[in-house]
């Protein structure tokens, strides 16, 4: 194991908007996450068919990743120089031209640049991957981590996926029963806590 380049990654739509509604958004954003880890000769737009061809470089190396209806969260390693950033660009120009297009829209739809945080250890690594996956319980989207189909939570614990997405063998040492117990032991923790942290945040305005 060993976490060198490896960040925590997390950027929002403006004035938190929801900007994936439906499942055809969130497959379009996973569509484009496989498909940008690379350097591509072509653009991936709405008028594009998916296309499972590799062209040029790996950017990046994505260990885990939440799509949420206002954000998205990554943990992502560089494989590249500047390739967090070439994929990021990539990654939300391109859902933006969709979500743009699809909904007759101009204009941003991701507020300012987007958060990197570098991960200092593996032990850190392991627990941001749980507070990820944890996202959609927390939000009461779903009660079961597992149930939520736009997340790497499948992946993690070998369950059919749309798209494999992810690489963590290398980096993860625990086995799919004993992280599934790891993540689910923590659900009404992270629940507690969120609920504090709004708290503070209405106290504060």
């Amino acid at each position: 194991m060993g976490v060198e380049n490896y960040y925590h990654i997390f950027t929002k739509s403006i004035a938190g908007y929801k900007i994936f509604v439906k499942e055809r958004d969130y497959r379009r954003m996973q569509e484009i996450i496989w498909y940008y880890r690379y350097e591509r000769m072509k653009r991936f737009s709405k008028a594009d068919d998916f296309t499972k061809e590799i062209c040029g470089d790996k950017l990046v190396k994505i260990v885990s990743y939440c799509i949420m209806p206002t954000h998205l969260h990554f943990i992502i390693g560089e494989e590249k120089k500047e390739g967090i950033s070439k994929f990021m660009a990539n990654i939300l120009n391109s859902y933006t031209r969709y979500f743009n297009l699809l909904h007759n829209r101009k204009g941003p739809l991701w507020e300012s640049r987007f958060k990197k945080v570098l991960v200092e250890t593996d032990d850190q690594l392991l627990h941001l991957t749980r507070y990820i996956h944890l996202n959609p319980t927390t939000a009461r989207l779903i009660e079961k981590p597992e149930d939520w189909r736009f997340s790497s939570y499948r992946e993690f614990l070998n369950f059919d996926t749309y798209l494999k997405i992810c690489e963590f063998d290398d980096l993860v040492d625990i086995d799919e029963k004993q992280y599934k117990k790891f993540v689910e032991d923590n659900i009404d923790y992270q629940r507690q806590l969120h609920k504090i942290k709004k708290l503070i945040e209405l106290e504060e305005r």
